[in-house]
């Protein structure tokens, strides 16, 4: 799966369950680890949790496996790695604190939809 279909999977499958603020960071220039940023907030620790295992359920159903997920015990913060798309799922106070979006801020942001 190419890594355009894994960012689309991806916020699909965080939208169809009512992430809240899904933003879509293209680092493909600035880092070789991985070529997208999916970011969301869950409403609660459970909703992080249930969006995060939307996500690896999904990738699962086409064939991708999650390489590593972290953070399901405490569920403030859940971590995703698909190769391509990194996936980063926390409640919104962690999400604030972290600023994910203020350090890759000179990445192109793709917004909800990965459309420019």
């Amino acid at each position: 799966m190419q890594a355009e279909q894994l960012r689309e999977l991806v916020v699909n499958a965080l939208e169809d369950i009512k992430a809240q603020d899904v933003s879509v960071i293209d680092v493909r220039d600035r880092t070789s680890v991985t070529d997208f940023m999916v970011l969301a907030s869950g409403t609660s620790n459970r909703h992080v949790k249930s969006l995060a295992d939307s996500v690896v359920s999904e990738a699962k159903e086409q064939g991708v496996r999650a390489s590593n997920v972290e953070g399901s015990g405490a569920s403030d913060w859940i971590l995703v790695d698909l190769g391509d798309v990194v996936v980063h799922v926390m409640m919104p106070a962690t999400r604030e604190f972290y600023d994910l979006e203020r350090l890759w801020r000179d990445a192109p942001n793709l917004g909800v939809a990965g459309s420019e």
